[in-house]
């Protein structure tokens, strides 16, 4: 073994080691973030006629306090694709306690958002703080990853999707397998202790299988395509609103609290905050025996971009799968084909789209629904991936 492997094996040891320590690390944090996310969403939807229409003061609030400890922290993602990029040689340790919180707050007064980035943000900045710690500057990268696969698994206990999502989204196009094992020993890690301290993993059995003949499926390709202009346009409103608002309303505090005044009032107008917070109401909906509404899709849409673009933190990622869903649901019903399996197939496929991925949105059917419909899943996320046109909820991806 000459020295150029016994230095590559050195680092693989040593991230094998340090993905050991980080996976229950974050794994332990997301089931704290995540246990007190349920228990916030829990009382809100018990007072959301009370609540809710303080949203404008909790978004003012979580401005001021960002402002207040750490204003760099509002980047949020975009420090960690940054830093995973090499623009950036560090992520503030005060993010995770901004983000957790702000999020906290988001989804306590009515906010439309997800929780999946928090737990990235999460999981990026423990394991780049350790691999800054321990002088790890060539590694950084792969520790980052291994911190954001950590993040993702913890949280929705799916460690290949975790993996994959990790290696997959922080450059478009380029898969980073030198990170793979660590990620996937840290995502493990991670999913398992998440679930030992009590956080539950989604998952849904289908029952059935779709035979791809035919008309059949035709109808699957048309789903694909459908999905994958429903992320496209998820991640270029996103985009675009984010943009207008900053330019229209330069202050934050304004931003945050003038636009909020209407959110709220259609928040509770919408069948008295059916679209707040993660948007899980609605796929327990789709699996559990119907309830949808044909422009259930579309208003979470809405709802979610207007959150997120004027400040409020979270994430997009569950509300993608919440949009997904039952827009498949409405499909399926539409084209004569199981509600549940094009609920499942939206459920994928459009957070697929959004966030400019292939191989983690056909895992996450495989993780979450089952194998029984892989090489439907591969298919409609395939074609998805294709229409989304590079476009992707992530900015700095």
């Amino acid at each position: 073994m000459n020295q150029n492997q016994k230095e590559k094996a050195a680092a693989l040891i040593k991230n094998i080691l340090l993905a050991i320590v980080v996976g229950p690390v974050v794994g332990a944090l997301d089931a704290f973030f995540g246990r007190i996310l349920i228990a916030v969403s829990a009382f809100r939807e018990a007072h959301v006629l009370i609540l809710v229409p303080f949203l404008p003061l909790a978004g003012v609030a979580i401005t001021y306090m960002y402002y207040r400890y750490n204003k760099l922290s509002l980047r949020g993602m975009t420090l960690v694709f940054e830093t995973g990029q090499n623009k950036r040689d560090r992520i503030p340790k005060e993010l995770i306690p901004l983000v957790m919180v702000g999020t906290w707050v988001t989804h306590l007064f009515g906010g439309s958002a997800g929780r999946e980035g928090v737990a990235v943000q999460i999981g990026a900045t423990v394991s780049h703080t350790i691999a800054r710690k321990l002088k790890m500057p060539k590694n950084g990268r792969i520790m980052l990853i291994t911190g954001m696969a950590a993040g993702f698994a913890g949280l929705f206990q799916t460690p290949l999707t975790a993996t994959f999502f990790a290696i997959e989204v922080i450059t478009a196009g380029v898969l980073d397998y030198e990170a793979l094992l660590p990620a996937l020993i840290a995502s493990f890690l991670a999913s398992r202790t998440s679930a030992f301290l009590g956080l539950e993993k989604f998952s849904v059995n289908l029952g059935n299988t779709l035979d791809l003949n035919g008309m059949t499926l035709i109808k699957v390709m048309i789903l694909g395509i459908v999905f994958g202009l429903a992320g496209w346009c998820f991640s270029f409103s996103l985009s675009k609103a984010k943009k207008l608002m900053a330019d229209k309303l330069e202050n934050p505090y304004l931003r945050i609290g003038i636009i909020s005044v209407p959110l709220a009032i259609f928040l509770l107008a919408a069948s008295a905050g059916r679209y707040c917070g993660l948007g899980t109401n609605l796929i327990n909906q789709c699996f559990q025996g119907g309830g949808i509404h044909t422009y259930d899709w579309i208003l979470k849409l809405i709802f979610t971009i207007l959150t997120l673009s004027i400040g409020f933190q979270g994430g997009e990622v569950t509300p993608l799968f919440a949009i997904g869903a039952t827009l498949g649901y409405v499909l399926g019903t539409c084209m004569g084909i199981p509600p549940v399996i094009t609920a499942a197939l939206g459920y994928a496929a459009v957070f697929g789209s959004a966030t400019n991925t292939l191989v983690a949105p056909v895992l996450i059917g495989l993780e979450v629904f089952g194998t029984q419909n892989a090489l439907t899943f591969v298919l409609v996320c395939t074609l998805a991936y294709i229409l989304n046109g590079n476009c992707s909820i992530y900015a700095a991806q």
